[in-house]
């Protein structure tokens, strides 16, 4: 049997950290779940990938599935030449409030917005429809949404929601990094996919667990596990109900999807309505 066979009516969700540069000494992650016409889902574990890497990948995931869906962490709509997009600064809001930072995103970024910055000629041969709304629903066809596992951590363990109560789990931060809140990322994963549930990733969380005890995590271990969060947050844009998720911003300025309970809802509007970004379509 093909190793990439899928039934038809199957939907594949690509999480993809780009780490933003094409640098080969610090390369992004691809995973992907694979939801079947009768909604079970199988995961195929996340890896480290370039660029081009990451689009050989999504071309030979999607030509199993009848839908696919990349959820990047990555801003994919940079219009400003500077300072930050109106989403960051909504984001933001949430994020700093929970003890994180946004990283702004504007053309000045020489490698990761600028007219030659590997993303673009990444967009432009990936070919896919950005339309976060369509592709909730599409029954067929190649689509991108735009995420942010630190927004969307809140939501999914609600202990991170709070004053100053974000996971530091970023190893290259060796001076804020906490191995406790380490595993309680994974566990996060862990929890999320045993309750819809999703095979093999209660497995990988176990396998990576241990393999990150053995050792100090790096970078690229963080990088691994955004990139199945990546996944998550695409999945649950797919398989929730609509208004368990948010969209800050438009196709024009930028936005970014996220999944939102009521707290997290709550603020992130109320950043948007002073700064009149739209949320959901509507500000």
């Amino acid at each position: 049997m093909n190793a990439h066979y899928a039934p038809k009516d199957s939907t594949c969700i690509i999480g993809f950290d780009s780490a933003w540069t094409d640098n080969s000494k610090a390369p992004g992650a691809v995973c992907a779940l694979i939801i079947a016409g009768n909604g079970s889902v199988r995961f195929k574990p996340p890896h480290h990938v370039s660029f081009d890497q990451a689009l050989a990948f999504i071309d030979a995931e999607r030509c199993a599935c009848d839908t696919c869906l990349v959820a990047l962490d990555q801003p994919t709509i940079v219009p400003n030449e500077t300072g930050s997009r109106p989403v960051d600064k909504v984001a933001g809001s949430l994020v700093s409030f929970i003890g994180g930072g946004v990283q702004p995103a504007n053309r000045s970024k020489k490698g990761m917005f600028d007219d030659d910055a590997p993303l673009w000629r990444f967009l432009k041969r990936l070919g896919a429809t950005e339309d976060p709304e369509l592709c909730r629903t599409a029954q067929s066809g190649l689509f991108i949404i735009e995420v942010f596992p630190a927004l969307a951590l809140p939501t999914f363990e609600p202990r991170f929601f709070g004053r100053m109560k974000a996971p530091r789990y970023n190893p290259a931060n060796r001076r804020k990094f906490r191995r406790d809140d380490w595993l309680a990322v994974i566990e996060t994963v862990r929890r999320y996919a045993l309750a819809v549930p999703i095979k093999g990733i209660q497995d990988w969380t176990e396998i990576f667990k241990r393999e990150t005890d053995d050792r100090s995590p790096r970078k690229g271990d963080q990088d691994r596990l955004d990139a199945v969060l990546c996944a998550l947050i695409g999945y649950h844009w797919r398989a929730r109900r609509r208004q368990d998720s948010i969209i800050i911003g438009d196709l024009t300025s930028g936005y970014m999807m996220a999944p939102a309970d009521a707290s997290t809802r709550s603020r992130l509007s109320a950043a948007a309505g002073k700064r009149g970004v739209p949320v959901d379509g509507s500000v």
